[in-house]
């Protein structure tokens, strides 16, 4: 018996078990202290191992579409900050403060690298374009987040740093481990595309890592008395109103600028899309940790969201003719 499309995949199940599990047994003192630790190790694996097998040979293939590239890049990094500056008298409104705040730190976020790929190819689009934009988002994303991050959210969202601080201490913590994997890629690339389905528990577990030590510290300062299920109802709302904006935007503007189908279908699920794998780690360095729970709240579900619906719009899209 095949699973529904519109279930949750057993990750999302896995970071849901997660955060009850947080709420329940929250992580203190030194406990809390040695996760931490795990953590930065975990993130510094995950990208050291992101930079060994991304493929070079398909980024070069892929940048002679600059064209679709730059869209897929506005799209990412300024027509979803704008989105997020529209929509915050709303998120004002119906959100507490640190949920509209983690509004718009998604907003800032760079898109997602492996789903991106996974559902352009899916819907016969651009795949080796697709490659090129969602890896040159994740790259520029560590520099550019944080700087948007320090024009949308309000003065002393981000930790105690100015936006150059937090630039270099996300260049320490993520850019470094990766730029080690493209240089060892020669010796190493080989054995982590070998061993790719074995190591996608360090990708996934950095992920519930942090979730946990962030909702850990974020429960101790009383994350479920802040948000009770009308404001929880109103943040799925928020994801969908946002996400439906974006799906628009990204396909009207491909089609008014004469992109063919298969180009169409790349801007969309690549200008569209935001990363839990970046923003996870990127939260955790940005803002103070006991209000990283509550900032990560809205990317948890809009990243589910967003696999739910772009799994449906993928299978249209494949079902075209041409």
């Amino acid at each position: 018996m095949t699973r529904s499309r519109f279930l949750p995949d057993n990750f999302t199940l896995t970071l849901l078990a997660v955060v009850a599990v947080a709420s329940v047994l929250p992580a203190q003192g030194a406990v809390a202290h040695g996760f931490e630790i795990l953590t930065t190790a975990a993130i510094a694996l995950l990208f050291f191992l992101h930079g060994a097998k991304l493929s070079r040979a398909a980024v070069v293939a892929g940048l002679s579409h600059w064209r679709l590239h730059l869209l897929v890049l506005l799209c990412t990094f300024a027509i979803f900050p704008i989105l997020g500056l529209l929509l915050r008298p709303v998120f004002n409104l119906a959100l507490t403060p640190d949920l509209a705040t983690g509004m718009l730190f998604l907003c800032a976020l760079p898109a997602t690298v492996q789903s991106a790929i996974a559902f352009t190819a899916m819907a016969r689009g651009n795949v080796s374009a697709a490659v090129c934009s969602a890896s040159a988002s994740s790259l520029i994303g560590v520099f550019v987040t944080p700087l948007l991050v320090g024009w949308l959210v309000v003065p002393g969202g981000v930790s105690g740093a100015s936006e150059l601080e937090a630039v270099l201490k996300i260049m320490l913590q993520l850019m470094l481990p990766f730029v080690a994997g493209q240089l060892l890629q020669p010796w190493v690339g080989g054995f982590v595309k070998r061993h790719a389905a074995g190591l996608k528990f360090v990708d996934q577990g950095s992920i519930l890592l942090v979730v946990y030590t962030a909702f850990s510290a974020a429960v101790i300062e009383g994350l479920w008395k802040q948000v009770p299920l009308p404001v929880l109802a109103g943040l799925v709302v928020a994801c969908c109103i946002l996400l439906a904006l974006s799906l628009a935007v990204t396909t009207w503007t491909s089609r008014a600028l004469g992109f063919n189908k298969e180009d169409e279908i790349t801007i969309v699920f690549c200008g569209s899309k935001k990363s839990l794998a970046s923003g996870v780690p990127m939260a955790k360095v940005l803002f103070a940790a006991p209000v990283v729970g509550v900032m990560l709240l809205p990317l948890m579900l809009f990243h589910q969201i967003q696999l739910m619906v772009c799994a449906v719009l993928a299978q249209r899209y494949a079902k075209r003719k041409s």
